[in-house]
């Protein structure tokens, strides 16, 4: 519930922190915003995810940490870092890493000079993979996003979203 509650008698309670007549509700104009929003990126997900399952060697996932490696040197980032660039916890990174290693994916390696540290590593065969699925998941992001949007509203929504990110990883943080 984003919009001041009209007091019927079932509504869903405000988060208890919120006190509701503190709260700066949505216009209606914010209002179906935020909901293309919701719909728009959970549509948008989904179709990528099935791009990704009929016929991309790779979930969604494991292509964005593979990207996140091949930008690295050595194809190469230690696995905090990357929980954190991927947006994940470290129990889900951990989970993934370990699904691609056993595939041949990657490899976890010790940290040198640092006996806690671990890194995730790219391997030749996840280098390769990568550059097999990219083709067919460029064309996916292409059509279901880049090419729907014209460059000036894809420019904003790209700033928007950084914005909206930035702001994300400071709550979550402190």
């Amino acid at each position: 519930m984003v919009t001041k509650p009209a007091g019927a008698a079932g509504s869903p309670a405000p988060a208890p922190a919120a006190d509701p007549a503190d709260v700066e509700w949505l216009t209606e104009d914010q209002q179906r915003a935020w909901r293309a929003y919701l719909d728009g990126t959970a549509r948008f997900v989904d179709a990528l995810d099935r791009a990704h399952d009929a016929g991309i060697p790779v979930t969604l996932g494991e292509y964005h940490l593979l990207v996140q490696l091949s930008e690295q040197p050595d194809r190469t980032l230690r696995m905090s870092a990357l929980a954190d660039g991927l947006a994940l916890s470290r129990s889900r990174l951990t989970h993934t890493v370990d699904r691609m290693q056993r595939r041949g994916l990657v490899e976890r390696r010790p940290v040198p000079g640092d006996r806690r540290g671990v890194n995730c590593v790219m391997t030749d065969q996840g280098w390769k993979l990568l550059q097999q699925a990219a083709p067919a998941h460029v064309a996916a992001v292409r059509r279901l996003l880049v090419d729907v949007l014209d460059p000036e509203e894809l420019a904003v929504l790209g700033r928007a979203m950084a914005k909206v990110a930035r702001e994300a990883k400071a709550a979550a943080e402190g």
